[in-house]
């Protein structure tokens, strides 16, 4: 008989014990090696079959076991100290203490994302996105950053992927009980479960728990909708990762984003911490967190555009996507139905939330509600995710920001960083100890802060390379025993599978190939020649090998085709022990896979990886990068970390050429510099220039791909500003300070159309229109600003290099002063110096920006006068 439902039954824990559970049910144990080996002594045989995960292995440990280690004098000892190293860790002054000594960074900060990739035991993750977010989560902690995180409990999490006999992709859901997660559910303090609910069109409730997790320092909540008081469908919200139609998926976004408000008002509420001064929205799908505050700033009697305003203030939008079809977007009745006077924040105008997902811009569709659009409405501070992928962002969004030039769009960047102390392995971080002692190595990991790790120039070679040679036998070791299992899982029978002894080989130059299967990812384009790859696996002198993996979402054919043409390829008998294909790629794969390759390969189509971080991880372990310059690549290479494979990116390359050719570049790449310089032995028996290579890579890659970095430029550039933001229009003034923003931007927007450039002189023509280094001019431009007086504006003098077709690169704006005016015309003059600071053909040309105090960049409003085509050189405003 099939048991209706199941439950775990968990011991009682020896009071001598209890520390245990409360190690358990703090994540920190995840990046923790020390703890993580306290549980693994508990009852190692139960430590491997429950996965790593302690919350399991404290639920099937025996009671005679746990009797024993009550009176285990030396168990006892290591359970104190490692309680203790926790106490201490999530209550001491951390970096970020002994920088918010000045009052200037924020109480708390909200961090939102549709994913967390914390740990294998709590499987919240599809990809990048939640991994990053789970590694933010983790930094912020390590430093002291008082960050709470949000996101939503999926029952299924992400599917679980095998293989059928002929290598299609399989889809598994497995149910997941939070009760057997480590989680704890928010309480009210009565005892009860704390709820949060919206509002559904036709009268309808949809009802959501609050579960948390507490991942070092900072809690993560989590909203379940699977509870008894919803009906079916309304439980079904949070069943699966991107997963349903459009709908559910609208629900999805609104749970998040306008539950998770209501959940971090409820955690501030029955805790004590600090309320939020700064929301962080990871990628769109929170972006409904801002309707949610606006509509409590309405409650206290602000309006809507004054409530705008100040939600802005204290607002971080950070997009992950390079491509606009990878946005959000739902049809505009669909998302109408779901707000107003018969649905959620019957307070608001519908036309108002409509308005901040519309696509105004050219070749935007009026039907349809952009989620990436709205977060960019709601924010006053905006990035993008490494220096290319901001600037591509910047190119994508302009059309909100139309007269300004994408470099001038107020999207920053700040690159992804990792969590090393979640990816590096043991094994490394001890190299490492034994070189600097373990606590100043685990600050160097977490806090970061220097730009080199010098340390590692001493570290022998003969050391570098025995630790290299260890990882790949372990990844040897795990990649037969992870094969073994897919075969049996496709069917294969136990006397077919005798030749996996023999796959892979610890002395083989290993290369690694794991991420989602997106097409743009190019799983296959290993395979453009095979016959060329299966030279390079089977080489008599210098072989290659490749352990790939990598799960296609459940509705991209196309992404599964790639995979199942990759696993017939890895299914040849002529190869398979050369190269392989892993299924259910996942966070406890890739924690042995990144450090046991010393190749970690990387092709998609540039600029199409917004940064890619798994690369990042496998630096971590002193694996070398084989890449496109693309993401945090492009930002970081040098030859001394690894190798650029060319982009084919012509005007007149097409599709199947560009790949033929990048492939190419690739195979050329490993066959004449990469696998030469693994193989070449110097006069010690040891690859020099590739120790050499790794020793590099640690030293200067190392500190910048750290997560502690990008959180703590996130805390510098994003948070802190965005604070002092908040607190100008703090609730006491919220009414008057959002209020006169709000007012203000009204009046400009209504009166910019009277606003324009006159007539623009210098004080003196160059002659024959040449001019020498470092003389100045006098510039005066007479404008007119209608009903706007010179203190809403800012007039600029634009001056920079020019190209073939007089665009400005390279542009410096310095503000004008008035002169005089009005004049009975009511023009205004301005004057001021333009300086001409370099040779060659050089350009200039002026405008006008709004310009009030509050606004974080001058193209806040999208709004911008320049002089018109008619003035042209006539004018001055060209010299060459």
């Amino acid at each position: 008989m099939k048991a209706i439902r199941r439950f775990t039954v968990r011991p009682v824990l020896p009071e001598a014990l209890h520390p245990l559970s409360e190690l358990a049910r703090n994540l920190r144990w995840s990046w923790h090696a020390e703890t993580r080996d306290l549980f693994q002594s508990v009852d190692p045989e139960r430590w491997v079959s429950s996965g790593g995960d302690p919350v399991r292995l404290l639920g099937s440990v025996s009671p005679r076991r746990l009797a024993e280690l009550a009176e285990d004098r030396r168990f006892l000892r290591r359970l104190t100290a490692v309680a203790d190293d926790l106490r201490d860790y999530v209550t001491g002054d951390r970096w970020y203490q002994g920088q918010a000594q000045t009052g200037e960074l924020p109480a708390a900060i909200a961090y939102f994302s549709p994913e967390f990739g914390i740990t294998a035991a709590l499987p919240q993750y599809s990809g990048g996105l939640g991994i990053l977010a789970g590694d933010h989560l983790k930094a912020a902690s390590d430093l002291g950053v008082p960050l709470i995180g949000v996101g939503l409990l999926y029952r299924h999490g992400y599917f679980r992927q095998t293989l059928s006999r002929e290598g299609w992709q399989q889809e598994h859901y497995p149910v997941l009980d939070p009760n057997e997660l480590p989680l704890v559910p928010l309480q009210e303090a009565d005892g009860s479960a704390a709820r949060v609910d919206l509002a559904l069109p036709g009268g309808r409730r949809l009802h959501a728990r609050v579960w948390q997790a507490q991942v070092g320092r900072v809690p993560l909540l989590l909203l379940d909708s699977d509870v008894e008081e919803n009906d079916l469908g309304e439980r079904a919200v949070t069943d699966r990762l991107y997963g349903g139609g459009s709908e559910h998926r609208l629900l999805q976004e609104m749970l998040l984003g306008i539950g998770g408000v209501r959940a971090v008002r409820t955690y501030c509420r029955l805790t004590g911490h600090p309320g939020p001064e700064v929301f962080h929205t990871n990628e769109g799908h929170a972006g409904f967190l801002g309707l949610e505050r606006i509509a409590e700033l309405c409650d206290q009697g602000l309006d809507f555009d004054a409530g705008l305003e100040a939600v802005r203030s204290g607002t971080v939008f950070t997009t992950h996507t390079p491509v606009p079809a990878g946005i959000d977007r739902f049809d505009r009745e669909l998302v109408a139905q779901h707000f107003g006077p018969d649905a959620e924040l019957p307070r608001i105008d519908v036309e108002r939330v409509l308005g901040l997902g519309m696509e105004t811009y050219s070749g935007g569709d009026p039907n349809v509600f952009n989620m990436a659009v709205m977060g960019l409405r709601l924010a006053q501070r905006a990035n993008g995710v490494s220096l290319l992928h901001g600037q591509v962002s910047r190119e994508m969004f302009s059309g909100l920001w139309p007269g300004f030039d994408p470099d001038e769009v107020p999207i920053t960047s700040v690159t992804n960083g990792v969590h090393a102390s979640t990816w590096v392995a043991p094994e490394v971080f001890r190299l490492g100890a034994r070189q600097i002692g373990a606590e100043r190595t685990e600050d160097a990991m977490s806090v970061g802060g220097s730009d080199r790790w010098d340390a590692v120039g001493d570290i022998p070679d003969q050391d570098i390379w025995e630790l290299r040679r260890s990882l790949r036998e372990q990844l040897v070791t795990e990649v037969r025993e992870r094969l073994y299992a897919s075969w049996r899982q496709r069917g294969a029978g136990t006397a077919e599978l005798g030749w996996i002894e023999g796959v892979l080989d610890p002395d083989v130059l290993t290369i690694g190939f794991a991420r989602r299967v997106p097409s743009y990812k190019r799983l296959t384009l290993m395979l453009r020649d095979q016959d060329r790859l299966m030279d390079l696996l089977l080489h008599a002198d210098r072989p290659i090998q490749i352990v790939v993996a990598g799960k296609a979402h459940p509705a991209d054919d196309g992404g599964k085709r790639l995979i199942q043409e990759l696993v017939r390829f890895a299914d040849d008998p002529r190869v398979r022990h050369r190269i392989v294909f892993l299924p259910d790629y996942g966070m406890a794969m890739a924690q042995k896979l990144y450090p046991g390759c010393d190749v970690w390969l990387n092709n998609p189509l540039r600029p199409l990886e917004a940064c890619g971080t798994s690369g990042m991880k496998a630096a971590l372990n002193g694996c070398l990068n084989l890449s496109v310059l693309d993401g945090w690549w492009d930002e970081w290479f040098q030859p001394d970390f690894g190798w650029a494979i060319p982009t084919a990116d012509g005007a007149a390359m097409d599709e199947d050429r560009r790949d033929d050719v990048e492939a190419a570049a690739l195979y050329d790449l490993l066959e004449q510099r990469v696998a030469p310089r693994f193989y070449e032995r110097g006069q010690g028996g040891l690859p020099d220039r590739w120790i050499e290579m790794v020793r590099q890579t640690l030293t200067h890659l190392g500190p910048k791909v750290l997560a502690g970095r990008m959180v703590r430029e996130y805390v510098e550039r994003l948070y802190a500003p965005a604070a002092r933001a908040h607190r100008s229009m703090a609730p006491d003034t919220a009414s008057d300070v959002a209020g006169e923003l709000a007012e203000w931007k009204a009046r400009v927007r209504g009166a910019w159309h009277r606003v324009a450039v006159d007539h623009v002189e210098t004080s003196a023509a160059p002659t024959g229109r040449a001019a020498e280094l470092g003389a100045s001019l006098v510039l005066r431009v007479r404008v007119r600003l209608g009903e706007l007086a010179p203190d809403d504006v800012e007039v600029q003098a634009v001056s920079g290099r020019v190209d073939s077709e007089d665009r400005i690169t390279d542009a410096s704006a310095v503000p004008l002063k008035p002169a005089n005016g009005p004049d009975e015309e009511g023009r205004w003059t301005y004057e001021g110096p333009l300086s001409l600071d370099r040779t060659g053909p050089f350009g200039y040309t002026v405008r006008i920006l709004p310009a009030h105090r509050l606004l974080a960049s001058a193209a806040e409003l999208g709004l911008v006068v320049v002089p018109s085509e008619e003035m042209g050189e006539g004018a001055g405003v060209l010299m060459r």
